[in-house]
Order: structure tokens, then C-alpha cells, then sequence
């Protein structure tokens, strides 16, 4: 696939958040996939490498929190071979009445159309106490 093709690809799928479309987002993912988000598991239970299985359930856990979606809004995107970065603003309402509104830096990994691997760069202190109960 082209660079351009790789971009729609991680388009279509962060656009997939704002429409709450966690089946979407998990069928979006190779078989294979891996999503790794940053920070201590120890303090953080999303750090850490997860497979497509385990990031499913947190997909659809967060689905069921901001039931609205989170509005992915892309900041700015590179591409090179099967990379693609994206500098994401993310704004929801989770149920627990706070504002999520987090930064983000992704590195996605575009196999065959779908999305092989995700690194994950985020405000992990905003993350943890915006979903704190």
C-alpha cells in the first residue's frame, strides 16, 4: 500500500472512536496486532503490550465509559514504508461527569490495510485520574 492509503487507514480508524465503534476498532487490527501504551503497568493497568484479544476489552471498556465516542482529532500526520505517526487530540465525556481531553502520539504500523501495531504516547497522570472512580 501506499503512504497516502496507510494515512486513510489510521484515519478510518481513529475516526472509528468518535462513532463509539469498539467492534469496529478491534476489526480494524491484524490477528497478529500489538498495542503498547506507555507508563508503569504497576501504576497504570492499560501500560504496557497488550495483543488484540486484551486490547479489544479495553477498547470496549472505554466504549462503555464515554458512550458519546472521543472525537480523535488529528493534529498532524508523517508517513514513511508502513509507518505512520499521528499527533491526536482526543475529547470525550466519560460518565463519571469529567471532561477526557488528552494528547497523543501514535506510531501505527499498516499491514494489508489494517492496523499491525500501535505505540502509544499519551498524558498517562490525565488518563489515570480522568477514569479514577
Amino acid at each position: 500500500m501506499s503512504i497516502e492509503q496507510n494515512k486513510e487507514v489510521v484515519r478510518q480508524f481513529l475516526a472509528r472512536f468518535a462513532s463509539g465503534d469498539a467492534d469496529g476498532l478491534v476489526d480494524s487490527l491484524t490477528d497478529d496486532a500489538t498495542w503498547w501504551i506507555g507508563g508503569k503497568p504497576g501504576e497504570l493497568p492499560q501500560a504496557g503490550t497488550k495483543d488484540k484479544v486484551t486490547m479489544g476489552a479495553v477498547l470496549r471498556g472505554i466504549g462503555a465509559k464515554i458512550p458519546g465516542g472521543i472525537d480523535m482529532r488529528i493534529r498532524g500526520m508523517i508517513g514513511e514504508g508502513d509507518k505512520v505517526a499521528a499527533e491526536v487530540e482526543a475529547y470525550g465525556e466519560i460518565v463519571n461527569g469529567r471532561i477526557y481531553n488528552n494528547e497523543y502520539h501514535f506510531l501505527f504500523t499498516v499491514r494489508d490495510g489494517r492496523i499491525a501495531a500501535v505505540k502509544e504516547y499519551n498524558d498517562t497522570l490525565h488518563l489515570k485520574s480522568a477514569f479514577a472512580p
